[in-house]
């Protein structure tokens, strides 16, 4: 699968972990940046991550900052996004499932690499149900 990943420079580490990871499993990964811990301005790489989902350039998108909040929002504006701040295994399984979101937000500083992985693979694993009542709110969101 292709994954579009972008983060600040609070996201960055975990970000550089997960995209080892990912490549290891076999995705692609299209690095968005940022490239250090200098500090930037998480809307600089998060919504080009997004607008790579949006495009269909990726198939999904990762996008990290220190609380995952802002990167959240940020990928949100972008249409055709659906993007999920998932902390546990339930929210990100049934993101997919139920709301067949595109982008994995994370919070930089408080996911360990361990459960970030764990998260990530549910995420990715996860197929969207395809359900009636599930279709009819992805179109109520798209307008």
């Amino acid at each position: 699968m292709k994954i579009a990943m972008g983060s600040d420079h609070a996201g960055y580490a975990l970000k550089e972990d997960l995209k080892k990871f990912l490549e290891r499993k076999g995705h692609e990964v299209k690095d968005f940046g940022t490239h250090s811990e200098e500090s930037v301005d998480y809307p600089d790489y998060a919504r080009p991550a997004a607008e790579s989902v949006a495009k269909g350039e990726a198939e999904r998108g990762i996008v990290i900052c220190g609380s995952g909040v802002g990167v959240t929002i940020v990928a949100n504006k972008v249409r055709g996004v659906r993007a999920v701040l998932a902390n546990n295994i339930y929210t990100a399984r049934q993101s997919r499932e139920h709301g067949d979101c595109n982008v994995l937000t994370l919070a930089g500083k408080k996911i360990p690499r361990a459960k970030a992985h764990k998260l990530v693979t549910v995420w990715l694993k996860t197929k969207f149900s395809g359900g009636e009542r599930h279709l009819r709110r992805i179109r109520k969101i798209e307008g």
